[in-house]
């Protein structure tokens, strides 16, 4: 086993075990995958005011997130065909979530069903919806995650239609998958993965098949998720949406300020700011860029997350040091859970632990929630002087 530092560390592994096609569904943007480069990129533009001779000891990085208790400012973000990266992935997902104290985000297209992680998880997870045409199963999803015991939903809403990803495309990566000759000839070299594969009943959308009408098996599915994306999505729709869940609710996907306060006008608890990691609008600004105009609209009255980007210890420390009370890691859970199942996932989250502890110690602070802009050097112009 080679020795593992950091996320990186972990990519390589998941990129040596996983089959290309879902290797690349994780790994690329939309069109020249400039919002994707750069949302990790800008990251490396804030620097980091390291102090001495200050009394470090005694850290703790526990904070609340919705007013949640977390081990740290990190949840695991929603992220579809999880269980396909490894065999009932959002399973061993969650469980590695749950034993470090972050809160697990289940995606609407994910592969393992709601009712299959709340049968093997003891703790409360939440729950990612898309914003769906079909008011009857948008109702039942929310129906069954409050049965499931979810604790929160987070609805997304900068789907409503698909941004093109060329990789997909080329690997006939879809809902079901349309394999071709160079990606069945790249799976049948990945003999652990097809075995653990091959060892698992849940190999479809399991929120899906069976659950929306029509779609019965995942020659159905094709039609269905084709047709389900409501492109005349607005606010009244989202408000709608809110009467279906009367729990906590986070609004993901806002990357515009004057969209930040739609959300707070809608009722929603927190918001994140996304760009879907690159995947839809490229082009758009990095969200750790998008988040101080955000912030300065919506001041204090709703909870500010971040997402997209976050490969690190230190990007979480940058994160909330600008002012987000919470990030979101994917692609990074991602890697460890491809390369090592759930003790990936576990790496994963300790890797990003020992950063963020170790970088926020150095830096002067002993408690995450004293974390402000005093710990970071900003360019004058990191957010960005846009002619009107």
């Amino acid at each position: 086993m080679p020795v593992i530092t950091n996320i990186e560390d972990l990519k390589h592994i998941y990129e040596r075990r996983v089959p290309r096609m879902f290797f690349d569904y994780a790994e690329s943007g939309s069109w020249t995958e400039q919002t994707f480069r750069e949302n990790t990129s800008d990251f490396e533009k804030l620097y980091l005011r390291q102090r001495v001779a200050i009394d470090m000891t005694g850290r703790s990085t526990k904070t609340q997130m919705i007013g949640q208790d977390v081990a740290m400012p990190v949840a695991l973000a929603p992220v579809g065909l999880t269980g396909m990266q490894n065999a009932d992935g959002e399973i061993k997902a969650a469980r590695a979530a749950e034993k470090f104290g972050v809160p697990f985000t289940l995606s609407t297209m994910s592969i393992c069903s709601i009712e299959d992680v709340a049968e093997n998880t003891t703790k409360p997870f939440w729950m990612q919806v898309y914003t769906l045409k079909d008011d009857d199963f948008m109702q039942r999803l929310f129906d069954r995650a409050k049965a499931a015991k979810c604790s929160a939903a987070v609805i997304t809403v900068d789907l409503q239609m698909l941004g093109q990803r060329h990789k997909d495309l080329k690997n006939g990566l879809s809902a079901p998958p349309k394999l071709t000759l160079k990606s069945m000839a790249n799976l049948a070299t990945k003999w652990s993965w097809g075995l653990e594969m091959l060892g698992t009943k849940r190999r479809f959308f399991g929120n899906i098949v069976g659950h929306a009408k029509g779609v019965t098996d995942p020659g159905s599915l094709s039609t269905w998720t084709s047709k389900a994306f409501d492109q005349a999505l607005d606010w009244d729709r989202i408000r709608e949406f809110r009467k279906m869940w009367d729990g906590p609710l986070i609004i993901k996907g806002i990357i515009d300020p004057r969209d930040a306060l739609e959300a707070l006008n809608v009722g929603a608890d927190a918001i994140i700011v996304s760009n879907h990691g690159g995947r839809q609008l490229d082009g758009a600004l990095s969200s750790i860029r998008a988040l101080p105009a955000i912030l300065d609209a919506v001041g204090d009255k709703i909870e500010v997350h971040l997402d997209s980007g976050i490969r690190s210890g230190q990007d979480v420390l940058k994160a909330v040091a600008m002012g987000a009370k919470g990030t979101y890691i994917g692609r990074a859970f991602t890697y460890g859970l491809g390369a090592m199942g759930e003790a990936g996932v576990t790496k994963a989250l300790e890797l990003i632990h020992n950063e963020l502890d170790v970088s926020m110690g150095l830096c002067g602070r002993t408690d995450i929630n004293d974390v402000d802009r005093d710990i970071l050097m900003i360019p004058e112009d990191f957010a960005g002087r846009w002619q009107s």
